[in-house]
């Protein structure tokens, strides 16, 4: 588990930690930068459904509205500019789409925005930890991180189901666990209270 937390900062962070360096500033992504941490934005950005154009790799007035626009519906000042902030939020809503895609796939978009919302709401729950990375990666607390399904790469829906989960809709109706009751194997998981069914996961707390 540790080798598997060590490879999700290594791969999944390495954006946020190259502009959270001591040459932070300079690293910051504006108008007229160009090269792979570029694309790696747009790329996002695309399955987000802000950046409606092919990845070019540079940085020009398409890329800047679609990152601004992200940056207003996450909370962001909306620089139009990709700095620390920015890129940490970015890297927070790939991590959740791997996990609802490892998670979720082949359930209704309901239930993929419904295990976003879950992981939203552990963050904010003081019983669990208060950061998403922490949260996905928490020892046994998601199966997809167990077994590896986690590194699969995610589709648009699962990208989409994170925006909607951030943007505040609760498939889950506040939940903080959820589980597939035919294929769960701890039994203390059944001693939750079940708030609903949404396709074979139960939302419990």
């Amino acid at each position: 588990m540790k080798l598997v937390k060590w490879l999700a900062a290594s791969i999944v962070m390495t954006f946020v930690l190259h502009l959270n360096g001591p040459e932070a500033e300079a690293s910051v992504l504006k108008t007229g930068s160009s090269g792979t941490d570029v694309t790696y934005v747009q790329s996002l950005l695309h399955k987000l459904g802000y950046f409606k154009a092919e990845t070019t790799g540079y940085y020009g007035p398409i890329t800047r509205n679609a990152v601004e626009n992200f940056q207003r519906d996450f909370g962001l000042k909306a620089d139009g500019m990709v700095g620390v902030n920015t890129s940490a939020m970015l890297s927070n809503v790939d991590m959740m789409a791997h996990a609802v895609h490892g998670e979720a796939r082949g359930e209704s978009y309901d239930g993929q925005v419904a295990v976003a919302a879950v992981i939203l709401n552990r963050v904010h729950s003081s019983e669990f930890p208060n950061t998403i990375s922490n949260v996905i990666f928490q020892k046994n607390a998601y199966t997809a991180v167990s077994d590896g399904q986690y590194w699969l790469q995610p589709n648009a829906a699962a990208y989409q189901a994170v925006r909607d989960a951030f943007d505040g809709w609760d498939p889950s109706g506040g939940a903080t666990y959820y589980y597939n009751p035919v294929t769960a194997t701890d039994q203390w998981i059944f001693t939750r209270t079940v708030i609903k069914q949404i396709g074979n996961h139960h939302f419990a707390y």
